[in-house]
Protein backbone atom coordinates (compact mmCIF):
# COMPACT_ATOMS: atom_id res chain seq x y z
CA UNK A 1 0.00 0.00 0.00
CA UNK A 2 1.47 3.38 -0.88
CA UNK A 3 0.50 5.32 2.14
CA UNK A 4 -0.38 9.08 1.50
CA UNK A 5 -1.49 10.11 5.07
CA UNK A 6 -0.51 8.22 8.05
CA UNK A 7 -2.99 8.55 11.41
CA UNK A 8 -1.06 7.80 14.58
CA UNK A 9 -3.87 7.61 17.12
CA UNK A 10 -7.40 5.46 16.90
CA UNK A 11 -9.43 7.72 19.23
CA UNK A 12 -12.70 9.70 17.97
CA UNK A 13 -10.33 12.54 16.31
CA UNK A 14 -8.23 10.50 14.57
CA UNK A 15 -10.87 7.67 13.63
CA UNK A 16 -13.04 10.49 11.63
CA UNK A 17 -9.88 12.38 10.16
CA UNK A 18 -8.81 9.00 8.56
CA UNK A 19 -12.84 8.41 7.09
CA UNK A 20 -13.28 11.32 5.71
CA UNK A 21 -9.97 11.14 4.11
CA UNK A 22 -10.60 7.83 2.73
CA UNK A 23 -13.68 9.16 1.62
CA UNK A 24 -12.31 11.69 -0.89
CA UNK A 25 -10.28 9.46 -2.16
CA UNK A 26 -7.17 9.18 -0.32
CA UNK A 27 -4.85 6.40 0.85
CA UNK A 28 -4.68 6.41 4.76
CA UNK A 29 -2.67 4.27 7.15
CA UNK A 30 -4.00 4.22 11.25
CA UNK A 31 -2.16 3.11 13.81
CA UNK A 32 -3.26 2.46 17.53
CA UNK A 33 -1.06 2.19 20.87
CA UNK A 34 -3.53 -0.12 22.38
CA UNK A 35 -4.87 -3.26 21.89
CA UNK A 36 -8.01 -1.26 20.61
CA UNK A 37 -9.28 1.42 18.67
CA UNK A 38 -11.90 4.12 20.50
CA UNK A 39 -8.96 5.53 22.73
CA UNK A 40 -10.82 6.77 25.66
CA UNK A 41 -14.04 6.54 24.19
CA UNK A 42 -13.72 2.39 24.48
CA UNK A 43 -15.93 0.06 26.27
CA UNK A 44 -16.71 -3.31 27.18
CA UNK A 45 -19.23 -5.94 27.98
CA UNK A 46 -19.27 -7.47 31.89
CA UNK A 47 -20.41 -10.93 32.01
CA UNK A 48 -23.33 -10.06 33.45
CA UNK A 49 -24.05 -8.39 30.41
CA UNK A 50 -24.19 -4.40 31.11
CA UNK A 51 -21.71 -2.37 29.03
CA UNK A 52 -19.23 -0.26 30.35
CA UNK A 53 -17.07 2.72 29.50
CA UNK A 54 -13.54 1.92 30.14
CA UNK A 55 -12.19 5.37 30.69
CA UNK A 56 -15.51 7.18 32.60
CA UNK A 57 -18.45 7.90 31.08
CA UNK A 58 -19.45 8.94 27.51
CA UNK A 59 -22.72 10.90 27.24
CA UNK A 60 -22.98 11.90 23.74
CA UNK A 61 -25.01 14.91 22.62
CA UNK A 62 -24.47 17.55 20.46
CA UNK A 63 -27.34 20.57 18.50
CA UNK A 64 -25.32 19.67 15.00
CA UNK A 65 -27.95 18.18 12.88
CA UNK A 66 -24.38 17.25 10.36
CA UNK A 67 -22.42 16.26 13.24
CA UNK A 68 -25.76 13.97 14.33
CA UNK A 69 -26.46 12.18 10.95
CA UNK A 70 -22.69 11.80 11.05
CA UNK A 71 -22.57 9.47 14.32
CA UNK A 72 -25.80 7.60 12.95
CA UNK A 73 -24.19 6.78 9.57
CA UNK A 74 -22.00 4.27 11.63
CA UNK A 75 -23.93 3.16 14.21
CA UNK A 76 -27.36 3.81 15.97
CA UNK A 77 -28.34 5.47 18.76
CA UNK A 78 -30.92 5.26 21.51
CA UNK A 79 -32.05 8.04 23.53
CA UNK A 80 -30.43 8.67 26.16
CA UNK A 81 -30.57 12.55 28.61
CA UNK A 82 -27.68 11.56 31.23
CA UNK A 83 -28.64 12.84 35.20
CA UNK A 84 -26.22 13.67 37.75
CA UNK A 85 -26.24 14.30 41.22
CA UNK A 86 -24.22 15.43 44.27
CA UNK A 87 -24.04 13.78 47.17
CA UNK A 88 -24.20 17.15 49.86
CA UNK A 89 -24.70 17.04 53.10
CA UNK A 90 -26.23 13.75 53.01
CA UNK A 91 -28.30 14.16 50.44
CA UNK A 92 -28.74 13.72 46.53
CA UNK A 93 -28.52 17.45 44.86
CA UNK A 94 -28.87 18.19 40.88
CA UNK A 95 -25.56 18.62 39.15
CA UNK A 96 -26.15 21.42 37.34
CA UNK A 97 -26.87 23.36 40.32
CA UNK A 98 -31.35 23.35 40.59
CA UNK A 99 -32.37 27.20 41.22
CA UNK A 100 -34.71 26.24 44.12
CA UNK A 101 -31.37 24.84 45.67
CA UNK A 102 -29.58 28.23 44.91
CA UNK A 103 -32.44 30.52 46.25
CA UNK A 104 -32.64 28.79 49.33
CA UNK A 105 -29.05 28.55 50.48
CA UNK A 106 -28.74 31.93 48.97
CA UNK A 107 -31.45 34.05 48.82
CA UNK A 108 -29.71 37.21 48.35
CA UNK A 109 -26.55 36.22 46.40
CA UNK A 110 -26.40 38.57 43.58
CA UNK A 111 -23.31 37.69 40.96
CA UNK A 112 -20.69 40.44 40.37
CA UNK A 113 -20.29 42.69 37.32
CA UNK A 114 -18.31 41.39 35.08
CA UNK A 115 -16.25 45.40 34.79
CA UNK A 116 -13.80 44.31 37.84
CA UNK A 117 -11.92 42.93 35.18
CA UNK A 118 -10.65 39.29 34.54
CA UNK A 119 -10.64 36.60 37.13
CA UNK A 120 -7.06 35.93 38.03
CA UNK A 121 -7.73 32.22 38.80
CA UNK A 122 -10.63 30.04 38.97
CA UNK A 123 -11.08 30.34 42.38
CA UNK A 124 -11.99 34.50 41.83
CA UNK A 125 -13.79 33.61 38.59
CA UNK A 126 -16.25 31.01 40.62
CA UNK A 127 -17.29 33.62 43.39
CA UNK A 128 -18.24 35.93 41.21
CA UNK A 129 -20.59 33.73 39.47
CA UNK A 130 -21.83 31.73 42.62
CA UNK A 131 -22.26 32.10 46.12
CA UNK A 132 -19.64 30.68 48.86
CA UNK A 133 -21.73 28.02 49.99
CA UNK A 134 -22.37 26.55 46.65
CA UNK A 135 -18.26 27.00 45.46
CA UNK A 136 -17.75 25.28 48.97
CA UNK A 137 -19.93 22.61 48.89
CA UNK A 138 -19.97 22.13 45.14
CA UNK A 139 -16.83 22.93 43.40
CA UNK A 140 -13.64 23.90 45.00
CA UNK A 141 -13.16 20.59 46.58
CA UNK A 142 -14.23 18.63 43.51
CA UNK A 143 -12.04 20.98 41.11
CA UNK A 144 -9.19 20.57 43.68
CA UNK A 145 -9.52 16.91 43.52
CA UNK A 146 -9.86 16.69 39.87
CA UNK A 147 -6.77 18.30 38.90
CA UNK A 148 -4.58 17.86 41.77
CA UNK A 149 -3.65 21.71 42.78
CA UNK A 150 -5.18 24.45 45.04
CA UNK A 151 -8.31 26.39 42.90
CA UNK A 152 -6.12 29.08 43.04
CA UNK A 153 -4.05 27.44 41.01
CA UNK A 154 -6.38 26.37 38.04
CA UNK A 155 -7.45 28.77 34.87
CA UNK A 156 -10.73 31.30 35.17
CA UNK A 157 -12.09 29.64 32.01
CA UNK A 158 -13.16 26.24 33.62
CA UNK A 159 -15.93 28.59 34.90
CA UNK A 160 -16.98 28.32 31.47
CA UNK A 161 -18.79 24.93 32.31
CA UNK A 162 -20.71 26.11 35.34
CA UNK A 163 -24.63 26.58 34.98
CA UNK A 164 -27.57 27.19 37.05
CA UNK A 165 -30.79 25.07 35.97
CA UNK A 166 -33.29 28.38 36.58
CA UNK A 167 -36.28 25.88 36.03
CA UNK A 168 -34.82 22.81 38.16
CA UNK A 169 -34.18 20.61 35.29
CA UNK A 170 -32.82 17.86 36.61
CA UNK A 171 -30.62 16.17 33.24
CA UNK A 172 -27.04 17.56 32.72
CA UNK A 173 -27.50 19.23 28.99
CA UNK A 174 -30.99 19.69 28.93
CA UNK A 175 -30.83 22.24 25.81
CA UNK A 176 -28.98 19.76 23.55
CA UNK A 177 -31.07 18.49 20.94
CA UNK A 178 -29.93 15.49 19.78
CA UNK A 179 -28.75 12.90 23.11
CA UNK A 180 -28.16 9.71 23.09
CA UNK A 181 -25.80 6.27 23.66
CA UNK A 182 -24.68 4.42 20.74
CA UNK A 183 -26.83 0.67 20.98
CA UNK A 184 -23.70 -1.48 20.17
CA UNK A 185 -21.40 0.66 22.16
CA UNK A 186 -18.44 2.95 21.15
CA UNK A 187 -16.02 0.51 20.21
CA UNK A 188 -18.13 -0.66 17.85
CA UNK A 189 -18.58 2.88 16.47
CA UNK A 190 -15.79 3.31 16.10
CA UNK A 191 -15.49 0.00 14.46
CA UNK A 192 -17.65 1.34 11.58
CA UNK A 193 -15.92 4.64 11.41
CA UNK A 194 -12.72 2.91 10.29
CA UNK A 195 -14.77 -0.07 8.29
CA UNK A 196 -12.40 -0.18 4.80
CA UNK A 197 -9.42 1.46 6.54
CA UNK A 198 -5.66 -0.19 7.56
CA UNK A 199 -5.72 -0.36 11.39
CA UNK A 200 -2.36 -1.31 13.21
CA UNK A 201 -3.05 -2.11 16.58
CA UNK A 202 -0.78 -2.26 19.22
CA UNK A 203 1.88 -0.97 17.80
CA UNK A 204 3.67 2.38 19.40
CA UNK A 205 4.50 4.74 16.18
CA UNK A 206 7.77 6.41 18.00
CA UNK A 207 8.88 2.67 18.48
CA UNK A 208 8.50 1.98 14.98
CA UNK A 209 8.01 5.46 13.15
CA UNK A 210 10.98 4.19 10.48
CA UNK A 211 8.95 1.58 9.39
CA UNK A 212 5.91 3.77 8.09
CA UNK A 213 6.68 6.12 4.88
CA UNK A 214 4.03 7.99 4.02
CA UNK A 215 3.70 10.64 1.01
CA UNK A 216 1.78 13.34 2.37
CA UNK A 217 0.56 14.34 6.05
CA UNK A 218 0.99 12.76 9.63
CA UNK A 219 -1.73 13.41 11.67
CA UNK A 220 -0.59 12.92 15.11
CA UNK A 221 -3.05 12.48 17.68
CA UNK A 222 -0.77 11.66 20.83
CA UNK A 223 0.30 13.70 23.96
CA UNK A 224 2.29 16.81 21.92
CA UNK A 225 5.33 16.62 24.29
CA UNK A 226 5.98 12.59 23.54
CA UNK A 227 6.15 13.80 20.12
CA UNK A 228 8.73 16.30 20.58
CA UNK A 229 10.44 13.81 22.96
CA UNK A 230 9.68 16.26 25.92
CA UNK A 231 11.95 18.43 24.91
CA UNK A 232 10.71 21.55 26.72
CA UNK A 233 9.63 19.52 29.77
CA UNK A 234 6.78 16.96 30.54
CA UNK A 235 3.32 18.54 30.27
CA UNK A 236 0.79 17.15 32.77
CA UNK A 237 -2.35 14.94 32.39
CA UNK A 238 -4.49 13.45 34.82
CA UNK A 239 -6.22 10.65 34.48
CA UNK A 240 -8.49 8.21 36.56
CA UNK A 241 -7.93 4.84 38.42
CA UNK A 242 -11.10 2.97 37.95
CA UNK A 243 -12.55 0.63 40.84
CA UNK A 244 -15.11 -1.89 38.70
CA UNK A 245 -17.33 -3.68 41.33
CA UNK A 246 -20.46 -6.03 40.78
CA UNK A 247 -23.39 -6.62 42.76
CA UNK A 248 -24.69 -9.76 42.19
CA UNK A 249 -27.36 -9.50 44.38
CA UNK A 250 -28.67 -6.26 43.49
CA UNK A 251 -32.35 -5.88 42.07
CA UNK A 252 -32.71 -2.58 40.17
CA UNK A 253 -30.82 -0.03 41.09
CA UNK A 254 -28.16 1.37 43.92
CA UNK A 255 -27.75 4.94 42.22
CA UNK A 256 -30.50 7.19 42.26
CA UNK A 257 -29.30 8.73 38.76
CA UNK A 258 -26.67 6.79 35.98
CA UNK A 259 -23.58 9.15 38.03
CA UNK A 260 -22.71 10.75 41.51
CA UNK A 261 -20.28 13.13 42.57
CA UNK A 262 -18.43 13.15 45.66
CA UNK A 263 -17.24 16.64 45.94
CA UNK A 264 -15.60 17.03 49.09
CA UNK A 265 -12.08 16.02 50.03
CA UNK A 266 -13.68 14.35 53.54
CA UNK A 267 -15.85 11.96 51.39
CA UNK A 268 -12.45 10.53 50.21
CA UNK A 269 -10.81 10.32 46.87
CA UNK A 270 -12.93 8.85 44.98
CA UNK A 271 -14.56 11.55 42.34
CA UNK A 272 -17.56 10.19 41.46
CA UNK A 273 -19.33 6.67 41.03
CA UNK A 274 -20.99 5.80 37.76
CA UNK A 275 -24.10 2.56 37.79
CA UNK A 276 -24.08 1.50 33.86
CA UNK A 277 -27.59 0.06 33.61
CA UNK A 278 -28.83 3.19 33.53
CA UNK A 279 -27.01 3.49 30.11
CA UNK A 280 -29.36 0.35 29.23
CA UNK A 281 -32.55 0.77 26.83
CA UNK A 282 -35.12 -0.12 30.16
CA UNK A 283 -35.90 -3.23 28.02
CA UNK A 284 -32.69 -5.06 28.44
CA UNK A 285 -31.88 -3.20 32.01
CA UNK A 286 -34.97 -5.06 33.10
CA UNK A 287 -33.46 -8.26 32.76
CA UNK A 288 -30.75 -8.11 34.63
CA UNK A 289 -30.32 -9.20 38.07
CA UNK A 290 -27.39 -7.30 39.72
CA UNK A 291 -25.66 -3.86 39.05
CA UNK A 292 -22.23 -2.65 37.94
CA UNK A 293 -20.59 0.29 39.61
CA UNK A 294 -17.49 2.11 38.06
CA UNK A 295 -15.72 4.82 40.88
CA UNK A 296 -13.13 6.74 39.81
CA UNK A 297 -10.49 8.20 41.77
CA UNK A 298 -7.88 11.26 40.10
CA UNK A 299 -4.34 10.42 39.69
CA UNK A 300 -1.86 12.19 37.58
CA UNK A 301 -0.43 9.60 35.09
CA UNK A 302 3.21 9.28 33.96
CA UNK A 303 2.34 6.71 30.89
CA UNK A 304 0.73 8.05 27.80
CA UNK A 305 -1.43 5.11 27.91
CA UNK A 306 -3.17 6.34 30.82
CA UNK A 307 -3.76 10.17 30.14
CA UNK A 308 -7.19 11.40 29.75
CA UNK A 309 -7.64 15.00 30.12
CA UNK A 310 -4.91 18.14 30.06
CA UNK A 311 -3.82 19.39 33.04
CA UNK A 312 -5.73 23.00 33.94
CA UNK A 313 -3.06 25.17 35.70
CA UNK A 314 -1.10 27.99 34.50
CA UNK A 315 2.27 26.33 34.40
CA UNK A 316 0.95 23.55 31.96
CA UNK A 317 -0.78 26.09 29.89
CA UNK A 318 2.34 28.31 29.80
CA UNK A 319 3.98 25.32 28.70
CA UNK A 320 2.13 24.24 25.93
CA UNK A 321 2.58 27.55 24.30
CA UNK A 322 6.11 26.85 24.34
CA UNK A 323 5.08 23.25 22.67
CA UNK A 324 2.66 25.22 20.25
CA UNK A 325 4.95 27.28 18.77
CA UNK A 326 7.01 24.01 17.46
CA UNK A 327 4.01 22.80 16.17
CA UNK A 328 3.39 25.86 13.74
CA UNK A 329 7.06 25.05 12.27
CA UNK A 330 6.36 21.52 11.58
CA UNK A 331 5.59 20.90 7.68
CA UNK A 332 3.31 18.22 6.34
CA UNK A 333 2.49 16.97 9.98
CA UNK A 334 -1.42 18.09 12.03
CA UNK A 335 -1.05 17.75 15.70
CA UNK A 336 -4.85 17.42 17.03
CA UNK A 337 -7.14 15.95 19.55
CA UNK A 338 -7.16 16.10 23.30
CA UNK A 339 -4.03 15.45 23.58
CA UNK A 340 -2.19 17.27 20.53
CA UNK A 341 -3.92 20.56 21.41
CA UNK A 342 -4.03 19.74 25.18
CA UNK A 343 -7.29 21.07 25.39
CA UNK A 344 -10.71 19.45 26.87
CA UNK A 345 -12.86 18.78 23.85
CA UNK A 346 -16.49 16.94 24.66
CA UNK A 347 -17.58 14.31 21.42
CA UNK A 348 -19.38 16.41 19.39
CA UNK A 349 -16.41 18.83 19.49
CA UNK A 350 -14.11 16.72 18.76
CA UNK A 351 -15.80 15.77 16.18
CA UNK A 352 -16.54 19.04 14.70
CA UNK A 353 -12.80 19.81 15.23
CA UNK A 354 -11.97 16.27 13.04
CA UNK A 355 -14.03 17.56 10.47
CA UNK A 356 -12.99 21.11 10.41
CA UNK A 357 -9.43 19.93 10.14
CA UNK A 358 -9.41 17.31 7.69
CA UNK A 359 -11.26 19.61 5.21
CA UNK A 360 -7.90 22.13 5.88
CA UNK A 361 -5.56 19.13 5.09
CA UNK A 362 -7.56 18.44 2.06
CA UNK A 363 -8.08 21.44 0.54
CA UNK A 364 -3.70 22.06 0.65
CA UNK A 365 -3.74 19.13 -1.94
Amino acid sequence: MNTEYLVVGAGLTGAVIARLLTDAGRRVLVVERRQRVAGNCADDTHPSGIRYHLYGPHYFRTNSHDIWNFVNRFGEFQPFRAQVKSLVQGKYENWPIAGSYLRAVAPDFVPSKSGSGPAANFEEAALRIMPTVVYELFVKEYNEKQWGCPATLLTPDLCKRFAIHEDDNPYLKPKHRFQGIPKNGYTKLVEHILQGIPVITNCDFFKYRNNFVWTRYLIYTGPVDEYFEYSLGRLQYRGQRRNVQYYPDVEGFILPVVQVNYPLHAQGPQIRRIEWKWLMEPKYAERIRGSLITEEIPFSPESPEEYEYPAQDFANRELYTKYKNLCDQERGVLICGRLGEYRYYDMDQAIARAQLLARRVLNED
